[in-house]
């Protein structure tokens, strides 16, 4: 996973409650072997809607989602982060998220960005008044800004450091690889042995 310190950009203002995973990815794309390939079924349902925002031009290019509240509930699909970030979105913001959504982009090193429903308002309301709004997600200073709006948002010191160095579960487990090989030299020869 690559490290992500800052992630500078203009937002798409999704801003619907309760958006859960089949609607983010649906079920049938679950089907693939690959990790890639998902940003086509990106909220699939929703984009035969001419008039949803992800196919409103103004938006184009936009790295980052602006959500309401319980955003990424339902099933556990990671699929749905691949498909947000495959999408080119590298933060999103809502009030709050799902837990397991939550974790999934942690490991993915897609930023989630819990802030009080105020501030996801005012943001909201920033960018549709103006869609070259930009939009500052500072990990390191666990700060979101853009004009007329400064927020803080929580991020353990351990998340922090996850996003900040790019570390998923298996780089933070080869960080102590000189133990792992240490303990597997001192093995009785008649235990399995990884070769």
């Amino acid at each position: 996973m690559e490290p992500v310190r800052v992630v500078t950009g203009r937002a798409l203002p999704l801003g619907r409650a309760n958006v859960d995973t089949d609607q983010i990815i649906p079920s049938h794309w679950l089907k693939r072997i690959e990790r890639t390939g998902y940003g086509l079924g990106l909220f699939e349902a929703w984009r035969k809607d001419p008039s949803f925002v992800l196919n409103d031009g103004r938006y184009r290019g936009a790295n980052i989602l602006i959500a309401g509240a319980n955003f990424g509930c339902g099933s556990s699909r990671e699929h749905a982060v691949w498909a947000l970030q495959e999408f080119g979105f590298r933060a999103v913001i809502a009030p709050t998220m799902a837990d397991i959504f939550r974790s999934n982009s942690i490991k993915n090193g897609l930023v989630p960005v819990e802030l009080n429903a105020d501030a996801v308002s005012r943001l909201l309301a920033a960018v549709q008044a103006d869609a070259n709004t930009t939009i500052t997600v500072d990990v390191a200073a666990r700060t979101v800004a853009a004009l007329g709006v400064k927020a803080s948002f929580p991020l353990t010191d351990f998340v922090q450091t996850q996003l900040l160095e790019g570390l998923d579960e298996i780089a933070l487990t080869l960080r102590h690889e000189p133990d792992i090989a240490a303990f597997e030299v001192k093995r009785p020869e008649w235990l399995p042995h990884v070769r």
